[in-house]
């Protein structure tokens, strides 16, 4: 690298102590930087994480993502907070306290928390959220919206499948497969050559006996898992990304309340087109029938934990669908201290323009220019 260079790296001190204070100015250098973007910022929201790492050491993630007055929207790490001790939510608000404090933010321009759901971040009166209330309460602020990270959300819904009797097979042979570089070369060798996806017969070459490949029942198991794990995959990626926006979010959680209610009644009548696997396994014409009613019953149990899940994100819908379309809501219908900017840009021609060839966060930018202003944080 940089050979010409050589003889100027060799007089670089490379010593614990060089490497210690320039990593400790680069530190102080971005903090700074974070300090003063975030000190730009018109309304900004924080979303906490907190876990233990390799040493059973607490560690507290601080995001932090603003808006400025021209509607630019930064997203950084604010702070990574060790906690000593226990993990209540007093320790973990005082943490966010420092940060808070150590940006120099405004505690009334915050906007909204996303957590992790645990009893220490959402306590009704213990957590940190019941914290940051009390905070705001004393200084006459507006309540933040608080949202459970809706990733986390989609995961729990997905451990209301338990399908153990399916799971423990699949693992045991993934793992039989991968544990070795030499059986993973050959597995996809032999699906190369056979062209198949499902067979057992590179196992038994490898004296690996695994009777529910033989079983008619579990392979139906096995494929309507895959084909409703294959569902929930694509709703993950969804909700993932930078920059994704409440909005959008949202609706990716309705469409799969509604594929889950079409599911159910598909399934019901052996209906197998949105199921591929599924749709193979009936098209090998298997000796046992579906097993409708253990199906049926799963993704039942999988439709009422979503609603459970996710009833938080509906409670904001009416916010929500302002922020998604502003001009499509009844001004009568919204909270007032949005109504007289709402009857100015519901009757603002050039909007009008703009939200339908724009993003929503160029419409907002370009709302900002036209009106010269933006009163309220949605």
């Amino acid at each position: 690298m940089c050979p010409e260079k050589s003889d100027l790296f060799i007089t670089v001190s490379l010593s614990g102590p060089t490497v210690t204070r320039r990593i400790e100015e680069m530190g102080d250098n971005l903090h700074q930087h974070l300090q003063t973007s975030a000190k730009k910022n018109c309304y900004f929201s924080l979303a906490l994480d907190e876990s233990n790492d390799v040493r059973d050491s607490a560690q507290l993630l601080i995001f932090i993502r603003g808006v400025n007055d021209y509607f630019e929207v930064t997203e950084e790490l604010a702070a990574l907070q060790s906690i000593k001790g226990t993990t209540t939510g007093a320790d973990i608000y005082e943490k966010l306290c420092q940060t808070v404090n150590g940006l120099e933010l405004d505690w009334a321009k915050l906007a909204s928390v996303t957590t992790d759901g645990a009893p220490s971040m959402v306590g009704s009166k213990k957590g940190v959220i019941a914290h940051i209330k009390q905070e705001m309460d004393k200084h006459n602020h507006p309540h933040p919206i608080t949202i459970h990270c809706l990733i986390h959300q989609q995961a729990l819904c997905c451990k209301s499948l338990k399908w153990d009797s399916v799971m423990k097979i699949v693992v045991s042979c993934v793992n039989f497969i991968r544990v070795h570089a030499l059986n993973h070369r050959q597995f996809q060798e032999f699906l190369s050559e056979l062209n198949v996806a499902y067979e057992d017969a590179f196992l038994l070459s490898k004296n690996k006996e695994v009777p529910e490949l033989n079983d008619a029942e579990w392979k139906w198991h096995l494929a309507f898992l895959t084909d409703i794990t294959e569902l929930l995959n694509s709703f993950n990626l969804q909700l993932q990304g930078k920059g994704k926006l409440i909005c959008d979010m949202q609706s990716h959680v309705k469409a799969v309340e509604v594929k889950l209610g079409l599911l159910i009644k598909q399934v019901k009548e052996e209906n197998f087109c949105h199921l591929p696997t599924s749709q193979n396994v009936l098209a090998e014409k298997p000796l046992v029938p579906f097993p409708n009613k253990t199906c049926v019953e799963s993704l039942e149990t999988l439709q009422k934990e979503f609603k459970f899940r996710f009833k938080e994100l509906h409670l904001h819908e009416q916010d929500i669908q302002l922020f998604r379309n502003p001009f499509s809501v009844d001004i009568e219908n919204v909270h007032t201290i949005y109504q007289m900017e709402l009857a100015e840009l519901q009757n603002c021609d050039s909007l009008k323009d703009a939200f339908k060839s724009s993003s929503l966060p160029n419409f907002y930018a370009s709302h900002i220019l036209i009106s010269g202003t933006m009163h309220s944080k949605w």
